[in-house]
Order: structure tokens, then C-alpha cells, then sequence
């Protein structure tokens, strides 16, 4: 998987040339997820026998699982890293007065092309998922802008792209043993050393008797 190349998107000389990021069009509404039944909200780890190569040794932070699929972003592949007003002016969007730079991730192979922020809950713009309370997840790329003016959230992640599965694909992933889950933690999500996450989740298998 090449996060920086798309049929629509390419990095040359360190400018990530992107369209708009995640329209919320994508994403299902929350209130469709089944109570009790949804994973959003977990980390989807792949285990070792996993035979796909695209997510062998991934963290995936579930956003959204209901009875038409499931949606994620794979929190442990960190790209290069570049600056917000470069990347702003990469989208196409004023990148007048900020200052920082940001860490890009591969979200996953779905659409690497399309920006989403995975951040802390306390901050919220149209666009805005909140996941389970404590992480949420913006689409709209103003959340970018805030970021670079330092009034964005506490924490964040930018990812391209994303990991998607269709009804009863993730259920039949899981059943098979390519996937298990732990409870989302926002130390995981943002702070924990990305090249010892999966290693991290490993030792937090709870194996089923």
C-alpha cells in the first residue's frame, strides 16, 4: 500500500497533492449503529497469522461498525512528517498564520488520497465523529487550520486513507482469527511508541478458553 500515491493524489519533492478530505457522505450516521453489537470504539488488531500484507502487524482504531460494514484507520504507520501550512496549501486552503508541523500516517488502503484527523473528543467542527466519548474523528480540513493556529484538539493524528469492510466481512475476518480486539485507549491511540504499539496490543490479547 503507497499511502502518497492515488489515481488522483501524488507527493513530489515533499508536496502532498490531495483532493478535499472525507466528505461525512462516507461515514454512516451513528445512530445506526447497533447498541452492544458495534466495535466502534476498539482497537482491531491484526494477529500474526494475518495474510494480507496491507495490514500484517496493524492497530486499527474502529470508527464506525454497523450492519452495512465497518470503517477504520490504521494508527501505526507513521509517513513523513510536514508542515501544516504546507500541507494546507496542498489542499488548496489559506495557509496564512500557521505555524508547526504534523505527522502524516497510512490510514489505511481505502481512498489514500482523503484526509481524516483522529483527535481528542473535547474538540468538535461539522465533520466531526465522536467514537466513543474519549477519541473522535474530524473529516472537515478546517480542523488542519486549527491545529496550525493552536486552537485544535488537545491530541491528533493525520492519516490518508482508511480501512473499510463490507456487511459481514470484518465479522468473517474476525471469526477466522485475522483480527481480535482490545479496548481503545487514548494513551494507545496518540502517545504510545508506534514502532512497539502492535507489540504493546500483543501482550493485551485475551485469549478465549
Amino acid at each position: 500500500m503507497a499511502l502518497m500515491r492515488s489515481r488522483r493524489g501524488i507527493v513530489c519533492f515533499g508536496v502532498l497533492l490531495v483532493s478535499p478530505m472525507l466528505s461525512a457522505a462516507v461515514l454512516a450516521k451513528p445512530e445506526d449503529i447497533q447498541p452492544g453489537a458495534s466495535l466502534a470504539g476498539q482497537l482491531l488488531v491484526a494477529t500474526p497469522e494475518m495474510s494480507d500484507p496491507r495490514f500484517q502487524h496493524t492497530v486499527i482504531l474502529m470508527v464506525q461498525h454497523n450492519k452495512d460494514g465497518a470503517l477504520g484507520i490504521v494508527i501505526n504507520r507513521p509517513r513523513e512528517e510536514l508542515p501544516i501550512a504546507q500541507l494546507l496549501d496542498a489542499l488548496g486552503l489559506d495557509s496564512k498564520g500557521n505555524d508547526g508541523t504534523v505527522r502524516l500516517y497510512a490510514g489505511g488502503p481505502v481512498q489514500p488520497e482523503i484526509g481524516l484527523v483522529v483527535h481528542s473528543a473535547e474538540y468538535h467542527r461539522t465533520g466531526t465523529v465522536n467514537i466513543d466519548g474519549r477519541v473522535a474523528m474530524t473529516s472537515n480540513p478546517d480542523v488542519l487550520r486549527d491545529i496550525g493556529h493552536h486552537e485544535g484538539p488537545r491530541q491528533s493524528l493525520v492519516a490518508f486513507g482508511y480501512a473499510g469492510w463490507g456487511p459481514g466481512q470484518l465479522e468473517g475476518e474476525l471469526a477466522v482469527g485475522g483480527w481480535f480486539t482490545i479496548p481503545e485507549e487514548p494513551t494507545l491511540v496518540f502517545d504510545f511508541d508506534r514502532g512497539k504499539l502492535w507489540d504493546e496490543a500483543m501482550k493485551r490479547r485475551t485469549i478465549s478458553l
